[in-house]
């Protein structure tokens, strides 16, 4: 089965501001729509997962070459629907609070070898430890243990599982589906086992996220929507994100170490879709907009409208900086462990991406204070 990457063509069109004599949207509209938004989006996001979890499932019940590719092509359509929601993190949500499941969904970078053999070093992580006992409590409470690197759970293990060690420069890595065959490869029982459970978690924290915006339940969106605070949170998430997450640590950081240890999705050569994808999920909540996974368009009130019936030049200049940072996100080529390297053709378009971000962070900035925020924080919260 192809990959195909979701079609943000269909978000281009200039956005409609309300008719002349029409009542722009109430701050309240544009958070219960945003609500509608967060929790359409963490449903696909859900959905895409269990697409693979049942190639998990039918992979690891019966090893092959076929079902090794399905469980990477799913693995990669379900990246496309989860990056979007990266634009509902950095205000303590669901996702991120105290008690949320971001560290274990999307927690990188990561040192493979602390889950699975690498070169070098073949025995090494929790998979050929056969003392250690592989169910979810486990899983869960070895993640980030004794070091931020030490990532057994998430989007990143389950890729590596799939994909293996990235050690060519051209494309992604090339594990071996024998790897999961008994008698082909050591401890394949348990790598099949280990597969299977930290898909399981990610389909289960996926679908706690969507049930925490579901609508008509007493849950965080209900206390969310009543808020008038609340409207703070939506646009400085969009700041973080923007400027000090993807700008910062998910491009910045790995040009200037030029390691394939600092991009994002190492093992799969995903990572320049993860950019769009994330850039896509700003875009998304400024124009309170939302292509769903069944083709249909979510629309309603947004920031963009509140921010157009005050001052529309900038309310119009923010929404063309994202569509030019969105623009300059899809000509990232891949691979981009190769693209940020010096003297890569590949390494001014990450720059320019990088430029992008930073503009439309700055004209965010202002859009916030024509909303009466003074000072929108886009520092990765501590």
């Amino acid at each position: 089965m192809r990959f195909r990457p979701i079609a943000v063509a269909l978000l281009t069109a200039t956005l409609t501001l309300p008719a002349m004599g029409q009542q722009a949207p109430a701050p309240r509209d544009v958070l219960t729509h945003y609500a509608e938004l967060v929790h359409a989006g963490y449903a696909d996001a859900a959905a895409s997962a269990r697409t693979l979890k049942l190639a998990v499932d039918a992979f690891t019940r019966a090893p092959s070459e076929e079902g090794l590719r399905e469980a990477r092509a799913r693995w990669l359509a379900a990246r496309e629907w989860y990056g979007q929601t990266e634009a509902f993190r950095f205000y303590g949500g669901p996702i991120d609070g105290e008690d949320g499941p971001e560290g274990r969904i999307n927690a990188w970078p990561m040192d493979e070898a602390y889950v699975d053999g690498v070169a070098g070093n073949p025995t090494a992580g929790i998979i050929n430890d056969r003392t250690l006992e592989l169910d979810t409590e486990t899983l869960v409470g070895m993640n980030e243990k004794d070091g931020e690197e030490n990532i057994s759970t998430g989007w990143h293990a389950i890729e590596f599982l799939l994909w293996g060690q990235d050690l060519n420069a051209d494309g992604p890595g090339q594990r071996a589906w024998t790897d999961f065959v008994d008698g082909k490869a050591p401890n394949a029982d348990r790598r099949r086992a280990y597969l299977k459970l930290v898909t399981d978690l990610l389909v289960a924290d996926l679908e706690s996220l969507a049930e925490a915006w579901a609508r008509g339940t007493k849950n965080y969106r209900a206390d969310f929507v009543a808020d008038p605070a609340s409207l703070t949170k939506v646009i400085s998430a969009l700041g973080i994100l923007s400027r000090a997450e993807l700008a910062g640590e998910r491009i910045e950081v790995a040009l200037d170490s030029q390691s394939q240890e600092d991009e994002h999705s190492c093992f799969s050569d995903n990572t320049h879709r993860d950019i769009v994808a994330n850039a896509l999920g700003i875009r998304n909540v400024w124009r309170g907009e939302f292509v769903r996974s069944d083709g249909s368009r979510l629309i309603g009130p947004s920031l963009h409208e509140l921010v157009a019936n005050k001052d529309k030049a900038l309310a119009d200049r923010v929404d063309a900086d994202m569509s030019a940072s969105l623009k300059a996100a899809e000509a990232i080529p891949a691979p981009f462990d190769q693209s940020i390297l010096v003297g890569n053709p590949g390494r001014a378009r990450i720059e320019a991406t990088v430029a992008s971000l930073k503009s439309q962070t700055e004209t965010l900035v202002q859009a916030a204070q024509v909303l009466g925020i003074k000072r929108l924080n886009t520092a990765l919260p501590e």
